[in-house]
């Protein structure tokens, strides 16, 4: 439990280092671009000041040569009067009030021959009556007005210049406003500390609202990456439940339909509806334990299992397995199974169940291990009880039961080239296999772990720390490990953590494949091993004790997660 809220710590520490990261990053990012908008606005400053100054040196030169540009006007009339309009305030750093706009002069007939003197000419007619044409005639000045400190005030007319006068302002906007329209017709040029001002305030303008919307952009941008690591980091937290939540409420695996071929199951003696449900999924005959079980439960009665082996099939459905199983049809007389790694004690039961015969009249004709053939050192037929299906007659007696089984025993070992005289420690060797092996290849492996282990060069203790013998020694079959004083119990000859060698007799029944194990042990340095995973049955085999132990605490943690 430590363990685990140690590692949850560690993934909420994790997720909030993320997190930060990415709050930082965003930080970076914001503060890259301020810079960046910073030297583009100084940059834009820059240009501005520069072409400021150009403008100024022609202007100054156009004054140094004293001489007008002519303008030949087309023949047409010049605008009739317009009304005096008074512009607003100038922006803050600019001087005082808009004036009024002067008066038109009156149309003159013909303008082709006249030179329309240019600005600050000196005293003429024009000039000094403020006439709008004086605004008109130089080129150099509009280009100058036309250039970038110009560039919003022009949108308030649709030509330059203005036929209103340097008084027009934008009607929409405030910020469209010529910034020297405040100067008048009689004020000098702008200083150049005016124009720097007026400059700066309409960049600052222009600048304004795209940079509120950049703001407001990043703003944003760093909301969504907060509120994604938030997000992630809650589905990673509650992943485990969300999935534990969706599954309890999906049904339950299930096979469809009868299911095919033919398979003989064993109900025995005190089994109930969760061992047959389980019983029923490890030989594949329904496709989950929890189907079997859901369809049992919905069922209006009760359903009554009654001991005996009964006809089914593989890859059933639960109702049609259940079927099978209340279909007296189904139920074999006299046909019982014994599985593979079972006790004699458990084997016996099973033939009990299926003939009939009282079980104290099967365990006293097995009493005598030697008058059934087994070897000198049994002591009971333990290990000598072949697994499989068997059917007897209705008449079939307890010492024709017990010898049927014994033989086929005999039968398998010869098969499998056991030589009489090695029956004895081959059986031994292969329930052990058949007890801790969770597959055919993990049944080889087992079987080297315990050659290895046996020889002294590679295991001087020759301790082979087989939990299975200490259970058979205790008579438990229904736990998966053992306690300190189970371990440290000397009492119990089972006991392999403290008795070395083999156990003094076979702790289950073994089959073909555990028998062929013993003979035939895989190539391996292993001299450990531990299953992690009670559901899968895998096993992790390893050479080193520092390697095992890693093991072990991989197969505590499993029984820490899975109760």
């Amino acid at each position: 439990m430590e363990q685990r809220q140690a590692a949850e710590a560690a993934q909420r520490a994790a997720a909030e280092d993320e997190r930060r990261a990415a709050a930082d990053e965003a930080q970076r990012a914001a503060a890259a671009e301020a810079a960046r908008r910073q030297a583009a606005m100084e940059a834009r400053r820059a240009a501005a000041d520069e072409a400021e100054r150009a403008a100024e040196a022609e202007w100054r030169a156009a004054q140094a040569a004293q001489r007008p540009d002519p303008q030949i006007r087309s023949r047409q009339q010049v605008p009739p009067p317009q009304p005096a309009r008074v512009a607003p305030s100038g922006p803050a750093g600019l001087p005082g009030q808009h004036p009024v706009a002067p008066p038109a002069r009156e149309p003159v007939e013909r303008w082709d021959d006249e030179v329309v003197p240019g600005y600050g000419a000196g005293d003429d007619p024009y000039y000094a009556a403020g006439d709008d044409a004086h605004y008109a005639t130089d080129d150099t000045l509009a280009a100058a007005y036309a250039g970038p400190l110009r560039a919003r005030a022009g949108a308030a007319s649709e030509e330059w210049p203005p036929t209103g006068g340097r008084g027009i302002v934008a009607e929409t906007d405030p910020h469209d406003q010529d910034p020297f329209a405040d100067l008048g017709d009689d004020a000098s040029r702008p200083s150049r500390s005016d124009r720097r001002a007026a400059a700066a305030w309409e960049f600052e303008e222009h600048e304004r609202e795209p940079n509120r919307r950049r703001r407001g952009a990043w703003g944003c941008l760093i909301a969504l990456i907060v509120l994604g690591a938030l997000v992630a980091g809650a589905a990673f937290f509650l992943q485990g439940p969300i999935t534990s939540l969706m599954e309890r409420f999906q049904p339950p695996e299930d096979y469809s339909g009868a299911g095919s071929g033919e398979v003989v199951f064993m109900i025995n003696e005190g089994d109930g509806g969760e061992t047959i449900a389980a019983n029923l999924e490890e030989q594949d005959i329904v496709a989950s334990s929890e189907a079997f079980i859901e369809e049992v439960t919905s069922r209006s009665e009760q359903p009554i299992f009654y001991p005996g082996a009964y006809r089914m099939a593989n890859r059933m459905s639960a109702s049609d397995a259940l079927d099978a199983l209340l279909d007296p049809e189904n139920k074999l007389e006299n046909t019982f199974v014994i599985q593979e790694g079972l006790w004699a004690r458990d084997a016996l039961a099973n033939a009990a169940a299926a003939t009939g015969i009282p079980v104290e009249d099967l365990e006293a004709a097995a009493s005598d291990p030697q008058a059934l053939g087994l070897p000198a050192e049994a002591t009971s037929v333990e290990g000598f009880l072949f697994p499989a299906t068997y059917t007897f007659g209705p008449d079939v007696t307890a010492e024709v039961v017990v010898q049927t089984l014994v033989d086929r025993s005999f039968q398998a070992l010869d098969e499998a080239g056991v030589a009489p005289e090695d029956r004895w420690e081959t059986v031994i060797i292969a329930s052990m296999i058949e007890r801790e092996a969770g597959s055919e290849e993990d049944a080889y492996k087992v079987s080297r772990v315990i050659r290895n282990r046996l020889d002294a060069n590679q295991f001087p203790s020759q301790l082979l720390q087989f939990d299975s013998t200490v259970h058979y020694g205790t008579g438990d079959d229904t736990v998966v490990t053992t306690t300190d004083a189970e371990r440290a119990d000397a009492s119990n000859p089972y006991n392999t953590y403290v008795h070395p060698g083999l156990p003094p007799g076979p702790i289950g029944n073994p089959g073909d494949v555990a028998i062929d194990a013993a003979q035939n042990p895989a190539d391996g340095p292993w001299l450990y091993f531990v299953t992690v995973n009670l559901e899968t049955g895998e096993t992790v085999f390893s050479a080193t004790l520092e390697e095992h132990e890693a093991a072990v605490e991989e197969f505590l943690r499993y029984l820490d997660e899975n109760g």
